[in-house]
Protein backbone atom coordinates (compact mmCIF):
# COMPACT_ATOMS: atom_id res chain seq x y z
CA UNK A 1 0.00 0.00 0.00
CA UNK A 2 0.95 3.38 -0.69
CA UNK A 3 3.70 2.65 -3.61
CA UNK A 4 2.91 4.30 -6.88
CA UNK A 5 2.95 2.36 -10.07
CA UNK A 6 5.36 3.44 -12.34
CA UNK A 7 4.87 0.73 -15.50
CA UNK A 8 1.83 -1.93 -16.00
CA UNK A 9 1.79 -4.24 -18.89
CA UNK A 10 -0.93 -6.65 -19.93
CA UNK A 11 -0.79 -9.15 -23.51
CA UNK A 12 -3.93 -9.38 -25.65
CA UNK A 13 -5.56 -12.32 -23.20
CA UNK A 14 -5.62 -10.32 -19.68
CA UNK A 15 -6.61 -7.85 -21.82
CA UNK A 16 -9.75 -9.22 -23.62
CA UNK A 17 -11.82 -7.56 -21.41
CA UNK A 18 -10.19 -4.04 -22.48
CA UNK A 19 -10.32 -1.75 -25.70
CA UNK A 20 -6.46 -3.42 -26.26
CA UNK A 21 -3.17 -4.43 -24.11
CA UNK A 22 -1.90 -0.62 -24.30
CA UNK A 23 -4.91 0.23 -22.41
CA UNK A 24 -3.77 -1.22 -19.43
CA UNK A 25 -0.40 0.01 -19.42
CA UNK A 26 -1.55 3.72 -20.07
CA UNK A 27 -4.82 3.97 -17.62
CA UNK A 28 -2.57 2.87 -14.37
CA UNK A 29 1.01 4.47 -14.88
CA UNK A 30 1.56 6.97 -12.12
CA UNK A 31 -1.21 5.27 -9.66
CA UNK A 32 -0.65 4.79 -5.86
CA UNK A 33 -2.18 2.11 -4.43
CA UNK A 34 -4.29 2.69 -1.43
CA UNK A 35 -6.42 -0.59 -0.83
CA UNK A 36 -7.35 -3.75 -1.90
CA UNK A 37 -10.92 -5.73 -1.49
CA UNK A 38 -12.53 -8.50 -3.55
CA UNK A 39 -16.04 -9.73 -4.73
CA UNK A 40 -16.59 -13.26 -5.46
CA UNK A 41 -13.73 -14.11 -7.29
CA UNK A 42 -12.55 -10.73 -8.29
CA UNK A 43 -9.59 -8.97 -7.17
CA UNK A 44 -9.98 -4.95 -6.70
CA UNK A 45 -6.88 -2.81 -6.24
CA UNK A 46 -8.28 0.61 -5.32
CA UNK A 47 -5.82 3.70 -6.29
CA UNK A 48 -5.64 7.47 -6.19
CA UNK A 49 -7.45 7.37 -9.69
CA UNK A 50 -9.25 4.52 -11.86
CA UNK A 51 -10.49 1.45 -9.86
CA UNK A 52 -8.27 -2.00 -11.19
CA UNK A 53 -9.46 -5.37 -11.51
CA UNK A 54 -7.83 -8.97 -12.20
CA UNK A 55 -9.77 -12.04 -12.66
CA UNK A 56 -7.58 -15.44 -12.59
CA UNK A 57 -9.64 -18.40 -14.03
CA UNK A 58 -8.80 -21.84 -13.21
CA UNK A 59 -5.11 -21.29 -12.95
CA UNK A 60 -4.23 -17.29 -12.76
CA UNK A 61 -1.93 -16.84 -9.48
CA UNK A 62 -0.20 -13.64 -7.96
CA UNK A 63 3.35 -13.54 -7.81
CA UNK A 64 4.51 -10.71 -5.45
CA UNK A 65 8.20 -10.41 -6.26
CA UNK A 66 8.49 -13.71 -7.44
CA UNK A 67 6.56 -15.17 -4.42
CA UNK A 68 3.41 -16.68 -5.25
CA UNK A 69 0.24 -15.76 -3.36
CA UNK A 70 -0.91 -19.31 -3.48
CA UNK A 71 1.16 -22.35 -3.12
CA UNK A 72 -0.23 -24.02 -5.82
CA UNK A 73 -3.92 -24.92 -7.39
CA UNK A 74 -5.83 -28.36 -8.00
CA UNK A 75 -6.22 -27.34 -12.21
CA UNK A 76 -2.77 -25.43 -12.01
CA UNK A 77 0.46 -26.71 -13.73
CA UNK A 78 2.57 -26.31 -10.13
CA UNK A 79 5.77 -24.91 -11.61
CA UNK A 80 6.60 -21.00 -13.29
CA UNK A 81 7.67 -20.20 -16.69
CA UNK A 82 7.81 -16.51 -17.98
CA UNK A 83 5.64 -16.81 -20.87
CA UNK A 84 2.76 -17.68 -18.96
CA UNK A 85 3.79 -13.85 -17.31
CA UNK A 86 0.11 -12.19 -18.43
CA UNK A 87 0.11 -8.89 -16.67
CA UNK A 88 1.69 -7.17 -14.12
CA UNK A 89 2.37 -3.60 -12.36
CA UNK A 90 5.92 -2.37 -11.11
CA UNK A 91 6.21 0.17 -8.35
CA UNK A 92 8.35 2.76 -7.65
CA UNK A 93 10.32 0.83 -4.85
CA UNK A 94 11.30 -2.06 -7.48
CA UNK A 95 8.73 -4.52 -6.76
CA UNK A 96 6.85 -5.63 -8.95
CA UNK A 97 2.99 -7.70 -9.01
CA UNK A 98 2.66 -10.25 -11.59
CA UNK A 99 -0.10 -12.33 -13.06
CA UNK A 100 0.65 -16.03 -14.14
CA UNK A 101 -1.44 -17.98 -16.04
CA UNK A 102 -0.75 -20.82 -18.60
CA UNK A 103 -4.59 -21.61 -19.62
CA UNK A 104 -5.10 -17.55 -20.43
CA UNK A 105 -8.00 -17.54 -18.88
CA UNK A 106 -7.27 -14.69 -16.36
CA UNK A 107 -8.24 -11.06 -17.20
CA UNK A 108 -7.38 -7.72 -16.11
CA UNK A 109 -10.35 -4.87 -15.58
CA UNK A 110 -10.57 -1.03 -15.17
CA UNK A 111 -13.19 0.27 -13.08
CA UNK A 112 -14.81 -2.66 -13.19
CA UNK A 113 -18.92 -3.00 -12.50
CA UNK A 114 -19.23 -4.12 -8.73
CA UNK A 115 -22.84 -4.41 -9.83
CA UNK A 116 -22.62 -7.27 -12.27
CA UNK A 117 -21.64 -9.62 -9.36
CA UNK A 118 -24.23 -11.13 -6.68
CA UNK A 119 -24.08 -11.54 -2.88
CA UNK A 120 -20.37 -12.37 -2.22
CA UNK A 121 -20.46 -16.76 -1.17
CA UNK A 122 -18.74 -16.14 2.22
CA UNK A 123 -20.70 -13.32 3.99
CA UNK A 124 -24.08 -14.35 2.25
CA UNK A 125 -26.92 -14.28 4.67
CA UNK A 126 -29.50 -16.56 4.80
CA UNK A 127 -32.21 -14.03 3.78
CA UNK A 128 -29.91 -12.75 0.50
CA UNK A 129 -29.26 -16.54 -0.01
CA UNK A 130 -33.26 -16.85 -0.28
CA UNK A 131 -33.46 -14.08 -2.57
CA UNK A 132 -31.09 -15.49 -4.96
CA UNK A 133 -32.39 -18.55 -5.32
CA UNK A 134 -35.86 -16.70 -5.79
CA UNK A 135 -37.34 -17.46 -9.04
CA UNK A 136 -40.31 -14.91 -10.30
CA UNK A 137 -41.55 -16.75 -13.55
CA UNK A 138 -41.42 -20.77 -14.56
CA UNK A 139 -39.33 -23.38 -12.72
CA UNK A 140 -35.86 -21.68 -13.51
CA UNK A 141 -32.65 -23.31 -14.18
CA UNK A 142 -31.12 -26.30 -12.33
CA UNK A 143 -30.36 -25.44 -9.08
CA UNK A 144 -26.49 -25.99 -10.19
CA UNK A 145 -26.28 -23.53 -12.75
CA UNK A 146 -27.98 -21.23 -9.89
CA UNK A 147 -25.22 -21.87 -8.26
CA UNK A 148 -22.83 -21.18 -10.45
CA UNK A 149 -24.54 -17.62 -11.94
CA UNK A 150 -21.65 -14.70 -10.77
CA UNK A 151 -24.21 -12.26 -10.92
CA UNK A 152 -26.59 -14.01 -8.49
CA UNK A 153 -23.92 -15.39 -6.00
CA UNK A 154 -20.16 -14.31 -6.78
CA UNK A 155 -17.57 -16.49 -5.76
CA UNK A 156 -18.68 -20.07 -5.74
CA UNK A 157 -17.00 -22.47 -8.97
CA UNK A 158 -17.57 -25.58 -9.97
CA UNK A 159 -16.13 -27.91 -7.29
CA UNK A 160 -17.94 -25.80 -4.70
CA UNK A 161 -21.51 -25.97 -6.35
CA UNK A 162 -21.01 -29.94 -6.55
CA UNK A 163 -19.69 -30.33 -2.74
CA UNK A 164 -22.68 -27.81 -1.35
CA UNK A 165 -25.09 -30.49 -3.07
CA UNK A 166 -23.47 -33.26 -1.79
CA UNK A 167 -23.59 -31.96 1.55
CA UNK A 168 -27.14 -30.99 1.52
CA UNK A 169 -27.93 -34.20 -0.63
CA UNK A 170 -29.93 -32.44 -3.67
CA UNK A 171 -29.57 -33.52 -7.61
CA UNK A 172 -27.95 -30.96 -9.01
CA UNK A 173 -30.52 -31.33 -11.64
CA UNK A 174 -33.67 -30.09 -9.71
CA UNK A 175 -34.95 -26.85 -11.46
CA UNK A 176 -34.30 -24.30 -8.94
CA UNK A 177 -38.03 -23.48 -8.44
CA UNK A 178 -38.74 -27.01 -7.46
CA UNK A 179 -36.89 -27.43 -3.98
CA UNK A 180 -38.80 -27.09 -0.73
CA UNK A 181 -38.56 -25.27 2.04
CA UNK A 182 -36.75 -27.98 3.66
CA UNK A 183 -34.46 -28.35 0.51
CA UNK A 184 -33.21 -24.75 0.59
CA UNK A 185 -33.22 -24.92 4.51
CA UNK A 186 -30.35 -27.93 4.01
CA UNK A 187 -28.87 -26.12 1.28
CA UNK A 188 -27.93 -22.79 2.98
CA UNK A 189 -26.84 -24.87 5.98
CA UNK A 190 -24.19 -26.88 3.51
CA UNK A 191 -23.38 -23.85 1.70
CA UNK A 192 -22.18 -21.92 4.55
CA UNK A 193 -20.36 -24.87 6.15
CA UNK A 194 -18.82 -25.71 2.79
CA UNK A 195 -17.17 -22.09 2.28
CA UNK A 196 -15.88 -22.54 6.02
CA UNK A 197 -14.50 -25.61 5.87
CA UNK A 198 -13.06 -25.79 2.46
CA UNK A 199 -11.81 -22.23 3.10
CA UNK A 200 -9.82 -23.89 6.14
CA UNK A 201 -8.75 -26.74 4.38
CA UNK A 202 -6.80 -24.70 1.77
CA UNK A 203 -9.01 -25.21 -1.77
CA UNK A 204 -12.56 -26.24 -3.25
CA UNK A 205 -10.81 -29.60 -4.55
CA UNK A 206 -10.44 -30.44 -0.74
CA UNK A 207 -14.07 -31.67 -0.61
CA UNK A 208 -15.70 -34.42 0.82
CA UNK A 209 -17.10 -35.88 -2.47
CA UNK A 210 -13.58 -35.53 -4.45
CA UNK A 211 -12.72 -39.19 -3.21
CA UNK A 212 -15.48 -40.62 -5.72
CA UNK A 213 -15.22 -37.38 -8.15
CA UNK A 214 -14.21 -39.57 -11.51
CA UNK A 215 -15.83 -42.10 -13.97
CA UNK A 216 -17.30 -44.94 -12.63
CA UNK A 217 -16.49 -43.33 -8.97
CA UNK A 218 -18.90 -44.53 -5.97
CA UNK A 219 -20.03 -42.03 -2.95
CA UNK A 220 -17.53 -41.70 -0.32
CA UNK A 221 -20.52 -41.04 2.24
CA UNK A 222 -22.76 -44.42 1.03
CA UNK A 223 -21.31 -45.48 -1.52
CA UNK A 224 -23.82 -45.27 -4.41
CA UNK A 225 -22.50 -45.07 -7.97
CA UNK A 226 -21.50 -41.18 -9.12
CA UNK A 227 -23.30 -39.79 -12.04
CA UNK A 228 -21.98 -36.96 -13.94
CA UNK A 229 -23.69 -34.89 -16.63
CA UNK A 230 -22.87 -31.34 -18.17
CA UNK A 231 -25.02 -28.85 -16.07
CA UNK A 232 -24.43 -24.66 -16.58
CA UNK A 233 -21.60 -25.63 -18.88
CA UNK A 234 -19.54 -27.45 -16.55
CA UNK A 235 -18.85 -31.24 -15.61
CA UNK A 236 -20.83 -31.68 -12.66
CA UNK A 237 -20.74 -35.03 -10.19
CA UNK A 238 -23.06 -36.15 -7.69
CA UNK A 239 -24.36 -39.65 -5.63
CA UNK A 240 -27.30 -41.58 -6.90
CA UNK A 241 -28.19 -42.64 -4.00
CA UNK A 242 -28.48 -39.46 -1.66
CA UNK A 243 -28.72 -36.97 -3.87
CA UNK A 244 -32.52 -36.70 -4.82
Amino acid sequence: MGATIVRGWADAYAAKKLSSPAAWARAVKGLTLTGTSRRGKLLVLETSGVTLAMRFGMTGVLLIDDDAAIDGLFYGPHTYKSEWIRAGLEFDDGRKLVLHDPRRLARCELDPDLDELGYDALSITRSEFAKALHIARGEGPAIKARLLDQSVIAGVGNLLGDEMLYRAGIDPRTPTAQLTIDDRNRLFKAFTQTMRSLQRRGGSHLGDHMEGRFPGGHCPLDGGEMRSATIGGRTTYWCSVHQK
